[in-house]
C-alpha cells in the first residue's frame, strides 16, 4: 500500500493488488467508498468520500492532459511514487504540505477492464481501427447503476447523451454542459446579458479601511456601477490563465489534435491551492501562479511522452490528450472548498451563487458587513448548467489590495500620486499622528527643551585638533580586471572588423572620438567627467589640446535629455565630415528609458533615448560604433534586441577556487554576496530588515487607506530617525518609539567622529524616490539635527537628479582641509568626494541613475522604497547602491587581528567577531553594530550625562575595573523567526524595543564617569572609524515584501528576484519557460531572456521585429541585429566606466598602430664619410644627364644594409673598416633596425585592408563579384632552357582590356604596351610586376591609394601550388603563374622568367605596332621590378638655389614613376632604381648630397628590358641575385642610375617571402638541425641526403665555409678572391673581386693586385685560358670551379688549361648533398702551384 498506483475502481480490483484474500465473492461489484492518503507524519489514513457522480467520470476524453486530474495534494513522499502529481510551491510561502490533503481522481478506465495504461492499444483521437468515428476510451457501464451504487447521478440517463458529450470533450479539450464546444484561448463565456450588472456600495473603503481588488478569471465580468472608484479590476489573472492554455507549437508534430493544456477548472483548483499557501501579509506573484500551472500540466505531460515512447520507440502516432479522469466542473466546488478549509478564514469560495453578478454582490454585502475581517481572498465560481465556467477572485486582505492597488500603477504615476497627496495636504493627520508620542508628549515641546539645554554648550569640533593620518583617497585607480575587460571590448570590435560583413573598416580610421551619453543625473554628470579627466584619455586621444578644464571635458559627456538632441546632431554632422574618423557613442546605464519614441507621447521625455541612438543616421553610420554599458542588460536581451549575442562582453569572474585570477587583493560585494551574508550565520547579515518599523507600517496603513503606502512609510523613517537622535541627545525615554535598527545607525553616525582626530565619520544614504518627500525629509531631518545642536556633528545632503549638490558651510571646510583643496568657490559635485563626511544622504529619483556613493558609506536604508514593482532590474539596482569592493590588502600592523581569520573583513566575510580580547581598544567587529551602541551622552553637545545607563552598567563597571581581562559575550540566542535578521542579534526586539539595545554585547565600557576619561587616555591609540571600515562593506535595510523575495530560493537554487519579470517594459513570451539555472554563465543567461522575454509595444526594441518573425516568438527568429552595436555588462559599482574609458584609449593605440607599420630604418652600410670631392650634377636638377652619368664612376661598394652579412666586392675606392667579426646574415635579419612609421594617405596595403574607395580595385564590389577570372596560356622559347616556357596568366574580367586577344574570348597574344611617345597623367605605362611567395594575406598588393588613383598594370607573379590561395585573397588582379619545375626555385627564377617573358612581350607588341604603322623602337621599353614589401615612397625637398637638403614629405607612388618615366632619354638608361630610406638620411637637412648615383639597385627597379636584352637574371639564385646582376649590367657598358631624391620604404613582414627556406634530410619532412659543412659530401659516398634545391645549398655552403675554402683570402682585403661573370656571397670574412670575361666590358683594373682564390661558377665559352692568364694568384691561393654534373667539371678543367697552374687532388672533389634525381651540382677545389 502506498505504491502509488491509481485507478482503482472496484473493491475487488483493490484487494486484488494488495493481495488481500476475501472469504467470500460479492454478487455485485462495490465501488470504493474512500480516498486513501497520506498524513503528515506519512502514515496511510482515510481520506474523504469518492464522490462517483456523472458520466463524465466513466469516460476517458482525449482532450484534457494528465495534469488536470492529478491535483497536488499528496506530501513529497506520495509525489515521488505517483509522477502525475505536482508540487505545488512558492519560494516565499510555508511549506505547502499541511493544508494540501486533497483528494484526487484515483482511477483510470481503460475499456471497461483494469491494465496499465501502456498496455492498451493507442488510437488516432476520433478514428475506429474500422474507420467509424469513436472516443478513445469506450463507455462502460452506461445504464444507471443499481440501487445501492448512491453516488450516481440523475442528471445523465443516456448512453447517447453520455456519447455526445464524450465527443465534444475529445474534439475541444473542454466543455460546457450544454455540449457547446469552449475555445481555449478565450477562456471566455459569451457575453453577458445587457443588463446583468453589479453596484459597487457606497462608503466601501470608509467602512472596510482598504479597496477591494477583482482579479478577472474565466468569463466576463459583469459591468460594475455605482461607486467604482473605491473598486480596482486587474485582468493579471485572466491573462495568467490564457498564457497558460497556449501551448507552444512543439507539441503540435504528435498530430493533427494537439496535446490539450489545462482545462479551466483545473486552474481554479491550482489557484485556490496557490492562495491558501501564501502568508497573510504576503502577495501573490503571478510568477509563481503561472509556474504551479505549467509544472503541474508538463509532469503529466512528460509521463505520457515517456510512457509513449517506450511503448512505440518508432512508430510516430499521436497521443492521446489525457490517460486519466478530468475533473468535472460539480466536483470543483466541494474540492476547492475541501482545500480551502486548511487555511481557516484565509480563503473563502463561494460557489452557490449562479451568475459572477450574483457573487460580487453577495461579497460586497459581506465586505460591507464585516464578514471578511480575517478573509484575504474570495473565490467566486459559477458552475451553472447552461453557462461555461466563471470565475474571479476578490482580493480583501489590507495588506494585499493595498499592495496590489500600488502595483498597477506605474512608477511615475505613483510618484505623481505621492507629489499630490504631499503637496495637497492630505498627510496633514498624518504629521500630526507622528507628531504626538502618545504619555510621552509631543515632538515639537520635547525638541524645543532638549535645544534650550543645548545652546549654551560649545558645538564639537570648532577647537583645532590633530589631523588624521589614515585619510586617503583612491578614485581613479587602473585595475588589472578593467584593462582586461577593455582588452575583450577591442577583442570584439576586431572581430567585428575581420568578419566578412565589412561593416566595420578600422583600416580606414586614423582618429578616435567619443561622446558619453548618461541619464539626466547632474551628479552622474559630474562624476562621468571626474573620471574622465582623470583617465589620461583625452590626452591618448589628442584631445587635451582642446580640454583644458574639466569645464571644457563637458563636452564630451551629454544628459540625455532635451539639450542632447543638439549634441547628437553635431556628432552625426561630424561623423558625415570626417569619415576617417571612429565615433564611439556610449551609452552608460543603458537600461534607463527604454521607451520607444513611437509609442511616447509628444510631451513626453520618454522616448526620448529611443529617437537620438536608433535614429538612422547613427544607425547607417559607418563610422559610429555604439556601446551599451549597463548592470542590468536584461531588457536590452529580448527577442527582438539590436545587439548580437556575438557582441556582448560580461565582466568577468575575478575568483576561481578562491584564486586571485588578476592578483588585485580585492572582494566584490554585490547582490549575491549580500544575500550570501543571510545564510551564513557567521554573525549579523549585511541584509536585513527591520520588524519593528514593518509593524508599525502595517498599524499606520490600516488608519490611513487613503494614504500612499510610500507616504506613511517615508514619515515612520523620519519619526525614526528623529526619535533616534533625541535618544541619542538624553531623551532615553523614547527608545519605544524608534526601533534597534535606526537606534543603531544613528548612534554610529554620531559616534564615529568621535574617534578621529580630524571627525572622519560614516554616511548613511536613505533611498526616498520621491523628490516631494525626500524634501520633506531632508528638512525634518536637519530640522531635528539643528534643535539638538547636532548641526556641526553630521550633514543632511539632498540628492538630487535634477540638482546639485549643497553642503552646510562647516562640511564643506571640512573638507577643504581633508582634500587640500585650496580654491575658495570649490564645492563637491560628486558623492564621491563626500568621503569620510557624517552625512545622511537622502537619494531621490524614481531609479538610481548610476551614481557612485563613496566607501564611508556605512548603512544603505532601502524601507521606503516600494515592494509593489517586483521585477529583477528595480530589485536588484536599488540593491546596487550597496554593492561595494572591498581591499584585501596587507595586513595593518596596528591592527592586531590575524588576516587569516575568517571573521576578519580583510578575508573578507560579512559576519561580526564577537570574541573581541582587547579592552582598550574600541571594538573591530566586522559590523560596527557593537561599538556604535555606546554612551555618546559626554561627547555630544546636549547629552545627559545623567540619563540611566540601564542594564548595561554592571558590565562596563566590571570592565572599568579589570580594563586588562579578556571580555566574553554569550553565545547569539537562537532566531525566533529566520525571516527577520533583526532577532538574531536582538532576542527580545519583539517584546521591548526599549530594553534591549542597553544588552547589547559591548566591547568599550561605556558608563558615564568613565567614558570621557578614557576616550581622552586613549587617543593616541584609536584609530580612525572611517579608515577601520573602509574594507567592510554596508549594512542594507529593506521592506519585509523585498527581503523575502530576494532571500527565497526558487526550484533551481537561485534567488526568488532572478525569475521574476526582467523589467517592466518586457513580457514573457511563453509561460513555458524553465527556470534560470544556478550553473548559467552570462552568455547563457542572455541567451535565455533572448529566447524567452519580447518587448512590449512601449519598448524601443518593439520596432526592430524583422519581417517573417511574426509567428513562432519563443521556437524560432530571424535577427536583425545592428552589426556596430556592442553590450558592457557587470555588476553595479565594479568599474565599469573606468573599463570603457580604458578601451576608448587602447582603441585610439590600436588604430595608431593599423595606421603605423614597422618600416626597416638603417643607415646605409660601408659609408666613407668623406664627401665627394667632385658635385657632378647641379642641386636641385630634376632629372639626371646621360652624358653626366657616363662621367661617373660606378660604385661597387654594396650600401644596402640587408646585405651586411655577405661579402664585400673589392673597389680600390674603398677602404674596410677594421672592425672584426661582422655578423652573420641571418643574424642580421633577425635584429635589423626598425621604427615605427605611421601610414600616409599614399601607401600600399595588405589584404587586412578594406575601405570602401578600393572595394571596386579590389573586387569586392558586388558589380564585380559576378565577374570571374579567366585562365590564359602564353607560351616562348628560350636559348638557356632549351625547350619552351609555358606560363598562365590569370585575368580577371575587368583587366582583359590590358591584354591583346586573337579575338574576344580566344587565345592570349601579348600584353599591351604604350608608346614611348604617349602621355597620360593619369596613367603609368610600366607594367609592374612583384613576385610573392607565402604572403598572399599580408604581401602590400594594393597598390590604389599608391597609384593615387591613376590607372596602371600590376602582375603578381606566384609559384604554382599557392595560385589558388591568391586568387581567392586578390579575386581583381592579374597574376602570372610560374611552371611546375618552378616550385622550389628562388627570387631569381621569378626575375630571370619576369624579364625574359617581358623581352619576348615587348617583341611581339612591335610586330602588333608596325602592323598599325608605328616604328618599332617606340614600344615602351620599360617594367618595373617591384619587393611585396614596399609600402610607401618619400621625395626629397632640396633648395633649388642652395641645393641644401630640405624634408623628407611621403608621396605617391605615381608622381614617382611618372617623373622617372619622364625623364629625357629615359630609353638610354638600362637600369633605374631609388634610394632606400632612412630616417638619419632624411635627417641631415642641410647637407649637399648628389642626386644621382651609379650603383647598386635594389627592392624597386625600373628595367629596360630592351637593353639588357643580353644580360640575364640567373635563375638559379636564391639570394643575392640583384647583386649579381647590377655588377654584370654594369660590365655590359650599361647605365644604372639611382634617383637619391626619391626613397622607398619597406614594411617588416616577418611571414613568408623568398628567404624562408628549411634545410631538411630526405629521409622526413620534419626540419632538422644540419650543419653546413654537412651541405656538401664527397661524390658516390653514403651521405645522408637533402630535399633542398642544390643552388641552395651550395649558396648556404659557401656562405657559411668560404674563410676556409679560401684561407688566403679571409680578413685579407688586398688579396680578394676573384670571381669570373658571377658574384657569390662567400661571407663577409672573404671579400670578392667581380671581373667580366665579355668582350669590351667594363672592369676594374688588376694590375699589380695579387687574389687570394679564383671562383668558376659555370663558365660559357667566353671564358678563355688566355682571359685567365691575366691575373696572378698567390702561392697557396684556392681555386673552387663549379659544374652542374661531373663530365662538365672534368670538361671546363681540361679546355681552361687549369692544370698548369693548379694543382688538384682526388678528394677535392665534391658535390652537393642531393640525390642523383635532384641533380645535384659538382665542385673542384684546387691549390695555386
Amino acid at each position: 500500500m502506498g505504491c502509488g498506483e491509481k485507478g482503482f475502481r472496484y473493491f475487488t480490483e483493490f484487494s486484488n493488488h494488495i493481495n488481500l484474500k476475501l472469504a467470500t465473492q460479492p454478487k455485485k461489484q462495490k465501488h470504493l467508498k474512500y480516498y486513501l492518503l497520506r498524513n503528515a507524519q506519512g502514515l496511510l489514513v482515510k481520506g474523504p468520500l469518492i464522490c462517483w457522480k456523472g458520466i463524465d467520470g466513466r469516460v476517458r476524453p482525449t482532450g484534457p492532459s494528465g495534469g488536470e486530474e492529478h491535483l497536488s495534494g499528496p506530501p513529497p513522499t506520495e509525489m515521488r511514487a505517483a509522477p502525475g502529481h505536482t508540487a505545488l510551491s512558492t519560494a516565499n510561502g510555508p511549506d505547502p504540505v499541511a493544508p494540501l490533503h486533497v483528494p484526487e481522481n484515483p482511477h483510470i478506465l481503460t475499456n471497461g477492464s483494469h491494465c496499465p495504461p501502456a498496455q492498451q492499444p493507442l488510437q488516432q483521437p476520433g478514428v475506429a481501427p474500422h474507420g467509424r468515428p469513436s472516443v478513445i476510451g469506450t463507455i462502460t457501464n452506461a445504464g444507471p447503476p443499481k440501487k445501492r451504487h448512491k453516488g450516481w447521478s440523475p442528471e445523465s440517463s443516456s448512453t447517447a447523451d453520455a456519447t455526445a458529450k464524450a465527443i465534444s470533450t475529445a474534439a475541444n479539450g473542454t466543455r460546457s454542459d450544454n455540449g457547446a464546444p469552449v475555445s481555449l484561448s478565450q477562456g471566455s463565456s459569451p457575453p453577458l446579458p445587457p443588463g446583468e450588472s453589479v453596484t459597487v456600495p457606497d462608503c466601501l473603503v470608509q467602512t472596510c479601511k482598504f479597496q477591494p481588488v477583482i482579479f478577472r478569471g474565466h468569463g466576463n465580468l459583469p459591468v460594475l456601477c455605482g461607486n467604482t472608484a473605491e473598486v480596482l479590476v486587474s485582468p493579471l489573472l485572466q491573462a495568467c490563465y490564457r498564457n497558460s492554455q497556449a501551448l507552444p507549437r512543439v507539441y503540435e508534430q504528435y498530430g493533427a489534435t494537439p496535446i490539450q493544456p489545462l482545462s479551466n477548472e483545473m486552474q481554479i483548483l491550482l489557484t485556490v491551492y496557490y492562495l491558501v499557501q501564501l502568508g497573510p501579509d504576503q502577495m501573490p506573484l503571478i510568477e509563481d501562479l503561472e509556474q504551479i500551472f505549467i509544472r503541474s500540466w508538463r509532469e503529466s505531460h512528460l509521463t505520457e511522452v515517456r510512457q509513449y515512447q517506450q511503448t512505440h520507440p518508432q512508430v510516430p502516432v499521436p497521443l492521446p490528450g489525457g490517460l486519466a479522469q478530468p475533473l468535472t466542473p460539480s466536483q470543483l466546488p466541494w474540492l476547492a472548498k475541501l482545500a480551502a478549509s486548511s487555511c481557516g478564514d484565509g480563503v473563502l469560495v463561494l460557489d452557490s451563487a449562479s451568475s459572477l453578478a450574483e457573487g460580487l454582490e453577495d461579497t460586497f454585502q459581506r465586505l460591507v458587513d464585516g464578514k471578511l475581517a480575517q478573509t484575504n481572498y474570495v473565490v467566486i465560481i459559477c458552475t451553472g448548467q447552461s453557462q461555461d465556467i466563471e470565475s474571479c477572485v476578490v482580493v480583501t486582505g489590507k495588506h494585499q489590495t493595498r499592495a496590489l492597488a500600488e502595483s498597477m500603477l506605474s512608477p511615475g504615476d505613483s510618484l505623481k500620486e505621492i507629489s499630490y497627496e504631499v503637496y495637497s495636504g492630505m498627510t496633514t493627520d498624518l504629521k500630526a499622528c507622528f507628531n504626538s508620542l502618545g504619555p510621552d508628549g509631543d515632538m515639537e515641546s520635547l525638541l524645543e527643551k532638549t535645544s534650550v539645554e543645548s545652546c549654551s554648550r560649545d558645538s564639537v569640533g570648532d577647537s583645532p585638533k590633530p589631523t588624521c593620518t589614515e585619510y586617503h583617497v583612491e578614485w581613479h585607480e587602473i585595475r588589472a580586471v578593467q584593462l582586461a575587460v577593455a582588452r575583450k571590448l577591442l577583442s570584439q570590435v576586431c572581430a567585428i572588423a575581420d568578419s566578412s560583413t565589412q561593416n566595420l573598416d578600422l583600416g580606414s580610421f586614423d582618429k578616435v572620438e567619443f561622446l558619453i551619453c548618461i541619464p539626466p543625473s547632474e551628479v552622474t554628470f559630474q562624476q562621468i567627467i571626474l573620471h574622465l579627466w582623470s583617465s589620461g584619455v583625452l590626452h591618448e586621444l589628442g584631445l587635451d589640446h582642446d580640454c583644458l578644464s574639466l569645464k571644457q571635458a563637458e563636452q564630451y559627456v551629454v544628459k540625455l535629455d532635451q539639450e542632447a538632441v543638439g549634441k547628437i546632431d553635431s556628432l552625426i554632422q561630424k561623423s558625415k565630415m570626417n569619415p576617417y574618423t571612429l565615433y564611439i557613442l556610449v551609452h552608460d546605464h543603458a537600461h534607463w528609458d527604454l521607451s520607444s519614441s513611437h509609442h511616447s507621447g509628444g510631451g513626453s521625455r520618454e522616448g526620448l533615448v529611443d529617437s537620438l541612438l536608433n535614429c538612422r543616421q547613427i544607425r547607417d553610420a559607418p563610422n559610429i560604433l555604439t556601446l551599451h554599458v549597463t548592470s542590468f542588460p536584461f531588457a536590452l536581451q529580448t527577442q527582438y534586441t539590436r545587439i548580437s549575442p556575438y557582441n556582448e562582453v560580461h565582466w568577468p569572474s575575478t575568483v576561481n577556487n578562491d584564486m586571485d585570477l588578476y592578483n588585485e587583493k580585492t572582494k566584490y560585494f554585490g547582490i549575491s554576496e549580500l544575500l550570501e551574508s543571510t545564510h551564513t550565520g557567521a554573525g549579523l547579515p549585511l541584509l536585513r530588515f527591520d520588524s519593528s518599523f514593518e509593524n508599525m507600517a502595517s498599524a499606520v496603513e490600516e488608519r490611513f487607506p487613503k494614504l500612499h503606502s510610500t507616504v506613511i512609510r517615508t514619515h515612520i523613517l523620519i519619526q525614526h530617525y528623529s526619535v533616534a537622535l533625541m535618544v541619542a541627545a538624553g531623551q532615553s525615554h523614547l527608545q519605544k518609539h524608534t526601533s534597534v535598527e535606526t537606534l543603531e545607525i544613528v548612534q554610529c553616525l554620531l559616534s564615529s567622529t568621535q574617534r578621529c582626530p580630524s571627525n572622519h565619520g560614516h554616511m548613511v544614504m536613505l533611498r526616498v524616490p520621491s523628490q516631494a518627500l525626500a524634501l520633506v525629509t531632508q528638512q525634518r531631518l536637519a530640522h531635528v539635527r539643528d534643535k539638538l545642536g547636532l548641526q556641526n556633528q553630521f550633514d543632511v545632503i539632498l540628492g538630487s537628479p535634477s540638482a546639485a549638490l549643497s553642503l552646510g558651510k562647516h562640511f564643506l571646510e571640512q573638507l577643504k582641509v581633508w582634500m587640500k583643496i585650496q580654491d575658495p568657490d570649490w564645492t563637491p559635485r560628486t558623492y564621491l568626494e563626500l568621503e569620510a563626511l557624517p552625512c545622511i544622504l537622502i537619494l531621490t529619483g524614481m531609479d538610481p541613475l548610476g551614481e557612485s556613493l563613496p566607501r564611508s558609506l556605512k548603512y544603505c536604508d532601502l524601507r521606503v522604497v516600494s515592494s509593489a514593482y517586483l521585477q529583477r532590474t528595480p530589485l536588484e539596482q536599488e540593491l546596487g547602491l550597496a554593492a561595494y569592493l572591498v581591499k584585501v590588502g596587507a595586513r595593518d600592523p596596528r591592527d592586531p587581528r590575524d588576516p587569516r581569520d575568517p571573521r576578519d573583513p580583510r578575508a573578507p566575510t560579512t559576519g561580526s567577531d564577537l570574541s573581541e580580547s582587547d579592552a582598550e581598544k574600541l571594538s573591530s567587529t566586522d559590523n560596527e553594530e557593537e561599538e556604535v551602541v555606546v554612551d555618546v551622552k559626554s561627547d555630544l553637545p546636549g547629552l545627559d550625562p545623567s540619563a540611566p545607563a540601564t542594564s548595561q552598567q554592571s558590565q562596563s563597571e566590571a570592565s572599568a575595573r579589570d580594563p586588562d581581562k579578556p571580555q566574553t559575550h554569550p553565545p547569539p540566542q537562537p532566531v525566533p523567526d529566520p525571516r527577520d535578521p533583526s532577532r538574531a542579534a536582538h532576542p527580545s526586539a519583539g517584546g521591548d524595543p526599549a530594553g534591549t539595545a542597553p544588552r547589547r554585547p559591548k566591547s568599550k565600557s561605556t558608563s558615564s564617569g568613565s567614558s570621557s576619561t578614557t576616550r581622552a587616555t586613549s587617543a593616541p591609540r584609536q584609530r580612525c572609524s572611517w579608515a577601520r571600515n573602509l574594507k567592510r562593506p554596508p549594512v542594507v535595510l529593506l521592506p519585509r515584501a523585498a527581503y523575502e523575495v530576494l532571500t527565497a530560493l526558487d526550484s533551481s537554487g537561485l534567488p526568488k528576484s532572478t525569475s521574476l519579470l526582467p523589467h517592466l517594459s518586457v513580457e514573457w513570451a511563453s509561460c513555458f519557460r524553465p527556470l534560470l539555472s544556478k550553473i548559467m554563465t552570462c552568455t547563457e543567461q542572455s541567451l535565455y531572456y533572448r529566447q524567452w522575454t519580447v518587448p512590449k509595444p512601449s519598448h524601443m526594441d518593439s520596432s526592430n521585429r524583422a519581417e517573417g518573425r511574426a509567428e513562432g516568438r519563443a521556437e524560432g527568429r530571424s535577427d536583425n541585429f545592428h552589426p556596430r552595436r556592442l553590450l558592457l555588462s557587470g555588476p553595479p559599482q565594479v568599474g565599469k566606466t573606468g573599463a570603457y574609458l580604458q578601451f576608448l584609449g587602447i582603441l585610439s593605440r590600436m588604430l595608431i598602430r593599423l595606421m603605423e607599420v614597422d618600416i626597416y630604418d638603417e643607415e646605409d652600410i660601408n659609408c666613407s664619410e668623406k664627401l665627394p670631392l667632385v658635385q657632378y650634377h647641379q642641386a636641385g636638377v630634376p632629372w639626371p644627364s646621360t652624358d653626366i652619368l657616363r662621367g661617373m664612376t660606378f660604385d661597387y661598394t654594396i650600401h644596402e644594409p640587408k646585405y651586411e652579412g655577405i661579402s664585400p666586392i673589392y673597389s680600390p675606392d674603398f677602404t674596410p673598416s677594421e672592425e672584426g667579426n661582422p655578423r652573420r646574415q641571418e643574424d642580421v635579419y633577425l635584429r635589423r633596425r626598425t621604427s615605427r612609421i605611421k601610414l600616409s594617405k599614399y601607401a600600399a596595403y595588405n589584404t587586412y585592408h578594406h575601405c570602401e574607395q578600393c572595394h571596386q580595385y579590389m573586387g569586392f564590389n558586388p558589380r564585380y563579384q559576378l565577374y570571374e577570372s579567366t585562365l590564359h596560356t602564353f607560351t616562348f622559347s628560350h636559348l638557356l632552357l632549351g625547350e619552351e616556357i609555358q606560363l598562365y596568366f590569370i585575368i580577371p574580367k575587368s583587366k582583359e582590356h590590358h591584354f591583346a586577344f586573337s579575338q574576344p574570348g580566344g587565345q592570349l597574344e601579348s600584353l599591351r604596351l604604350p608608346l614611348a611617345s604617349d602621355w597620360n597623367p593619369d596613367c603609368i605605362k610600366s607594367p609592374i610586376f612583384t613576385p610573392t611567395t607565402g604572403r598572399h594575406e599580408h604581401g602590400l598588393f594594393n597598390l590604389y591609394h599608391a597609384m593615387d588613383g591613376a590607372s596602371h598594370l600590376h602582375i603578381l607573379v606566384i609559384k604554382e601550388y599557392e595560385m589558388a590561395v591568391y586568387k581567392k585573397y586578390w579575386p581583381n588582379h592579374i597574376m602570372l603563374v610560374l611552371p611546375t619545375t618552378f616550385n622550389g626555385a628562388g627570387i631569381g627564377a621569378a626575375h630571370f622568367l619576369i624579364k625574359e617573358l617581358s623581352y619576348h612581350n615587348m617583341e611581339l607588341e612591335r610586330s602588333r605596332r608596325v602592323e598599325h604603322g608605328s616604328r618599332p623602337p617606340d614600344v615602351w621599353p620599360f617594367v618595373i621590378l617591384a619587393d611585396d614589401s614596399c609600402v610607401m615612397w618619400n621625395a626629397l625637398d632640396v633648395d633649388p638655389k642652395s641645393g641644401s637638403m630640405g624634408t623628407e614629405r611621403n608621396v605617391s607612388l605615381k608622381q614617382v614613376l611618372q617623373h622617372m618615366e619622364s625623364s629625357a632619354d629615359i630609353t638610354q638608361y638600362g637600369l633605374c632604381g631609388l634610394r632606400k630610406w632612412s630616417s638619419r638620411h632624411g635627417n641631415q637637412t642641410g647637407r649637399h648630397r648628389e642626386p644621382f648615383s651609379r650603383g647598386h639597385l635594389h627592392d624597386f627597379l625600373l628595367l629596360n628590358v630592351d637593353l639588357t636584352q643580353d644580360v640575364q637574371y640567373n635563375q638559379n639564385r636564391f639570394t643575392c641575385d640583384d647583386v649579381d646582376f647590377n655588377l654584370r649590367a654594369h660590365s655590359a657598358g650599361l647605365l644604372v642610375c639611382r634617383f637619391n631624391n626619391f626613397s622607398v620604404m619597406k614594411k617588416l613582414i616577418t611571414i613568408g617571402g623568398y628567404r624562408t627556406f628549411i634545410v631538411k634530410t630526405k629521409m622526413t619532412d620534419v626540419p632538422t638541425t644540419v650543419q653546413p659543412s654537412q651541405y656538401i659530401c664527397a661524390p658516390d659516398s653514403k651521405h645522408t641526403f637533402l630535399s633542398t634545391p642544390a643552388q641552395l645549398l651550395l649558396e648556404k655552403y659557401l656562405q657559411h665555409t668560404s674563410h676556409k675554402l679560401f684561407p688566403l683570402s679571409a680578413r685579407s682585403y688586398s688579396h680578394p678572391v676573384l670571381s669570373v661573370d658571377c658574384y657569390l656571397n662567400l661571407g663577409p670574412e672573404v671579400t670578392v673581386c667581380f671581373v667580366s670575361s665579355r668582350p669590351h666590358s667594363m672592369n676594374l683594373s688588376t694590375a699589380g693586385l695579387l687574389f687570394g682564390g679564383l671562383l668558376l661558377y659555370f663558365c660559357d665559352s667566353f671564358v678563355t685560358p688566355g682571359f685567365l692568364k691575366k691575373f696572378h694568384f698567390l702561392k697557396g691561393a684556392t681555386l673552387c670551379v663549379i659544374c652542374p654534373n661531373r663530365s662538365s667539371l672534368r670538361q671546363t678543367v681540361v679546355r681552361l688549361e687549369l692544370e698548369d697552374e693548379w694543382r688538384f687532388r682526388l678528394s677535392d672533389e665534391f658535390q652537393t648533398a642531393n640525390a642523383k634525381e635532384d641533380q645535384p651540382l659538382f665542385f673542384l677545389t684546387g691549390k695555386h702551384i
